[in-house]
């Protein structure tokens, strides 16, 4: 696989988890680096250190997978810090039809993953069954209020980079439900420099811990994680669903009104509770292009494809 390649794919997760739609794990997943991206993480351990004090950093270098690593996170950066604001604008601008982007996405990415789930049994079954009704219950449930100053944003990149590296599950809708959505793009947006060096500390907290547990998990219970994972995808659909009646709204930091809870509504019962056009063609066919992007990925990178 070659540097380019690598940063493709980079581009790729970065421009996921900027979204609250298909998560970056899942991008990794379905372009075939999802073990070795695993691998790489997990490196960062006693022996990786006991290398760097000794001096001898290539070494470490080569035991981390220093050049996939490096590559892969240039492309999620340069991703990242380009898309930030154009999607900020668009969520302010066009909620409606983003959503329905997203959506198109999310669906796309849960029948990627339920094609990986082979031989059903009544275990995955029900940890499809179970992850789904997580979701809803949590897609459900009054957003939380992480907006408590930097604890809160520590806490939300540590929980956030546990989802981001999930196949299934989005770190941008993970931030959603944490209050901290809006808060986070605005930081980048604006290179709050100490916003994000607090939020990036939290994440590579989590992410060190988390991606040994993941490893563990996949390794002794593969199939079921997967299926737990899947449904976790399918119950957040309701979170992307572009037409939603506010429940209720709560303060945001910054005197600005935000919702609280939200529930999922027909355009019709959109137009009528909001005086908005709810735009049913437009939106679907930006579901259908958001679908076709990830199905194309897929048919690209899929990991019973070869790499490139």
């Amino acid at each position: 696989m070659t540097s380019l390649g690598i940063f493709i794919r980079g581009l790729l997760m970065g421009a996921a988890d900027i979204v609250p739609g298909v998560s970056g794990g899942t991008v990794a997943f379905i372009t075939g680096i999802y073990d070795r991206l695993l691998a790489s993480i997990r490196a960062f351990d006693l022996q990786c250190v006991r290398l760097v004090l000794r001096g001898n950093i290539k070494m470490a270098w080569q035991h981390v997978d220093g050049i996939f690593l490096s590559a892969l996170l240039l492309g999620i950066a340069t991703s990242i810090l380009t898309l930030a604001q154009l999607v900020s604008w668009l969520l302010h601008t066009y909620p409606v039809q983003l959503w329905a982007f997203f959506f198109g996405l999310v669906l796309a990415s849960a029948l990627v993953l339920l094609r990986q789930i082979d031989a059903w049994n009544t275990q995955r079954i029900l940890s499809l069954a179970c992850g789904a009704a997580i979701a809803l219950w949590i897609a459900l449930s009054p957003v939380a209020n992480l907006d408590i100053g930097l604890a809160g944003v520590f806490l939300s990149g540590f929980i956030a980079i546990c989802a981001m590296i999930l196949p299934g599950i989005s770190g941008s809708f993970i931030l959603v439900l944490l209050g901290m959505y809006s808060t986070v793009l605005s930081a980048l947006k604006s290179f709050d420099l100490l916003f994000i060096a607090v939020f990036a500390a939290g994440a590579v907290a989590g992410l060190m811990v988390f991606s040994r547990f993941l490893h563990w998990l996949l390794q002794r219970a593969h199939a079921a994680t997967m299926a737990l994972l899947t449904g976790f995808l399918f119950g957040s659909l309701v979170v992307v669903w572009p037409w939603k009646q506010v429940l209720t709204w709560v303060l945001g930091s910054h005197g600005q009104l935000k919702p609280a809870q939200q529930i999922p509504v027909f355009p019709a019962q959109y137009l009528a509770e909001t005086g908005l056009q709810p735009t049913v063609v437009l939106c679907v066919v930006l579901m259908l292009i958001g679908f076709a992007g990830v199905w194309l990925i897929d048919l690209k990178w899929g990991v019973s494809r070869t790499e490139s």
